[in-house]
């Protein structure tokens, strides 16, 4: 009987680990602070030991529960879902925040064996307001919205 009976569930709690790890050594070069006055190492440190701390109950889990092997029949979805972040990356610049997202989910949504364009379209479509509201407006982001020919 192998010793990890979950495999998906330790290798998420391993990569929670590593990030929350990475965070938290990051965050040494910054100051600290206190919970009512925040310095910028805080919410990393934070973070990071909450990833840490997630990644510790999935990795102690995979050795209880019973879990499916792993298995990657293709990396297609995978390459797709890449591109996608990539091609976001490249774009939001130039076209905007909302073009960007749109076309980052509407081209992510093409690696479920289960797409449906209109569902993606509705999703695309609600992820692109609740991106515009938060990031550009909730935290004042420092993105175009719309590309400079829309924008005036």
């Amino acid at each position: 009987m192998a010793l990890i009976r979950h495999p998906k569930d330790f290798w998420a709690g391993v990569l929670f680990i590593a990030f929350g790890g990475a965070a938290c050594v990051i965050a040494l070069d910054y100051a600290m602070g206190t919970a009512a006055r925040m310095g910028p190492g805080y919410f990393p440190r934070v973070l990071g030991l909450m990833l840490c701390a997630l990644g510790a109950l999935l990795v102690l889990r995979s050795f209880k529960l019973q879990g499916a092997p792993l298995s990657f029949p293709t990396f297609k979805p995978l390459a797709i879902v890449l591109a996608s972040v990539l091609l976001f990356g490249l774009v939001v610049n130039k076209v905007g925040l909302v073009i960007a997202t749109l076309l980052l989910v509407l081209v992510a949504s093409t690696a479920s064996h289960e797409y449906r364009w209109r569902e993606s379209i509705v999703a695309a479509i609600a992820l692109a307001v609740f991106v515009v509201v938060a990031f550009r407006y909730g935290l004042g982001l420092q993105l175009p919205t719309w590309p400079p020919a829309l924008a005036g």
